[in-house]
């Protein structure tokens, strides 16, 4: 991961995970482990399949760092968004997808340390 960029991950949210990792690594020649997106052999984005009845549109989800999730959250509910999925705990950190004002989502991610 990159902390000194904005985004620190991509998860690619897809019906059909297969298909979108064989589109993108011949599209764009990207290297692909699995579910994982890599360069040089570091993950730099995911692949998600959406289960069937799953009614989420395919999206690119960008993950956010932040130094608090809780206090970002409450700041990003504050400024309008809405909190589409509650806070999860992860070996590498801890997240919160959350919309803005618009609809666009965001994952608010703060790493563990």
């Amino acid at each position: 991961m990159r902390p000194d960029l904005p985004f620190v991950f991509f998860d690619v949210r897809t019906a059909d995970a297969e298909g979108s990792k064989r589109f993108f690594t011949e599209l764009l020649g990207w290297e692909a482990n699995d579910t994982l997106l890599t360069t040089g052999g570091a993950p730099w984005g995911g692949l998600t399949e959406l289960v069937p009845g799953d009614d989420r549109t395919p999206q690119w989800l960008p993950y956010a760092p932040v130094s608090d999730v809780d206090a970002a959250t409450a700041k990003a509910l504050e400024l309008g968004g809405t909190l589409v999925r509650e806070r999860t705990d992860l070996p590498v950190g801890s997240l919160v997808v959350v919309t803005d004002p618009g609809g666009a989502a965001l994952v608010l991610f703060q790493p563990r340390r």
